[in-house]
């Protein structure tokens, strides 16, 4: 997995990223949680988020937004952050422009991140949404959600209110043209400590789903 760096709106963006192993092979951007929580692009889940849709055959991106590691800036309480995922999209389909599909994924804060970057960007087909902060920012932005995808939550969750995240969802499935999937992992916490292996099945399960040329979700 190649070390880069990028440009970004305030300077360069750190990143690991994985090339596509074929032409028009998707894309995948995995953004990590709070980084004034300690988040980084070398969080346990984002790493294994990662993993997943590199051995899918994703060209797959993972940077760190402004002001953590290498990357340049400060923390920009979310406004800012958009601005960096954009232009790591950009980024990765510069090298790889013959993509046809894109997906993101993003932890607590980073979904937040990743669902506002879908509504900018209509080359993205699906999401992955672990433990998205709907109690804590308003999600209304998603009005309506361009694309289908799976939000995954943790039942013992204490920073992000599980039934927070049924409203979302429940209100998500009240518009037609997306299909949204919702998993609760049973005993799981905000950062799925000792559920990891449940949180990867249910995001493997589903991409199976999604990536099966049957699926009716397109």
């Amino acid at each position: 997995m190649p070390h880069v760096i990028f440009p970004g709106p305030e300077g360069r963006l750190e990143g690991r990223f994985s090339p596509a192993p074929r032409p028009r092979a998707p894309v995948a951007m995995i953004l990590h949680p709070h980084s004034q929580g300690g988040g980084t692009m070398n969080d346990r889940i984002v790493q294994r988020l990662y993993k997943t849709f590199a051995d899918r055959g994703f060209a797959t991106l993972r940077f760190n937004f402004r002001g953590v590691g290498k990357s340049q800036g400060s923390f920009d309480n979310g406004i800012g952050e958009l601005s960096d995922a954009a232009s790591a999209l950009d980024w990765v389909q510069s090298i790889h422009p013959e993509a046809q599909v894109t997906w993101v994924a993003g932890v607590s804060f980073g979904a937040l991140i990743g669902m506002q970057l879908l509504m900018r960007r209509p080359e993205i087909r699906g999401f992955v949404s672990v433990a998205p902060p709907a109690n804590m920012y308003d999600f209304s932005f998603l009005a309506p959600c361009p694309a289908s995808g799976i939000f995954i939550q943790g039942t013992a969750d204490t920073v992000v209110q599980p039934n927070s995240v049924q409203k979302l969802v429940d209100k998500l499935r009240t518009q037609k043209h997306i299909t949204i999937h919702h998993d609760e992992i049973p005993r799981a916490n905000h950062f799925f400590e000792n559920e990891m292996d449940e949180l990867m099945a249910s995001v493997d399960n589903y991409l199976d789903f999604r990536l099966d040329p049957s699926c009716p979700i397109t």
